[in-house]
C-alpha cells in the first residue's frame, strides 16, 4: 500500500512540476510574473495536496488553479508560506513547495523532473 502511495505521489510531483515548468511548451498554463500560489493540487494519479508554488503571477496562478484538477488557487505578492512545509521541489526557475503529502513519494516525482528535494527542516 506504501508503495502504491509513493508511486501516486510520484506521478503527481511529475504532473505538476510539467504544469509548473509548462511555459515553453503546450499543454499547461504559461508561468510568468512575481508572488506566490497556493492551491490544492491534484490529477487522476494522486492528491489532493496542498501546494504553494513561486515565483507565479496573479494571471498564472489562476492557470494553475484550472490545470488538471486543482483548486482553489490564490495568488498573493510575498513569498510563499512555509508553516506546514513538507519539502519542496527546487526545479531551477521554481519552487514547489508541498505543505502535505508523503516527502518520501514527492522527493521522487521531485528527482523525476531534475528538481532538487529540499526536506523541511
Amino acid at each position: 500500500m506504501k508503495s502504491i502511495r509513493i508511486l501516486g505521489a510520484a506521478l503527481l510531483a511529475i504532473a505538476s512540476i510539467n504544469v509548473a515548468m509548462a511555459g515553453a511548451h503546450t499543454g499547461g498554463p504559461e508561468i510568468t510574473g512575481e508572488g506566490a500560489c497556493t492551491f490544492v493540487q491534484e490529477n487522476m494519479f494522486a492528491g489532493p495536496f496542498d501546494v504553494c508554488q513561486e515565483p507565479v503571477g496573479a494571471e498564472s496562478c489562476a492557470g494553475l488553479g484550472d490545470a488538471d484538477d486543482n483548486a482553489n488557487a490564490v495568488h498573493s505578492d510575498g513569498a510563499c508560506a512555509t508553516d506546514k512545509l513538507v519539502g519542496t521541489c527546487d526545479v531551477g526557475t521554481g519552487k514547489v513547495h508541498y505543505l502535505s503529502g508523503d516527502a518520501d513519494g514527492l522527493e521522487i516525482g521531485c528527482g523525476f523532473q531534475g528538481g532538487d528535494w529540499i526536506p523541511a527542516s
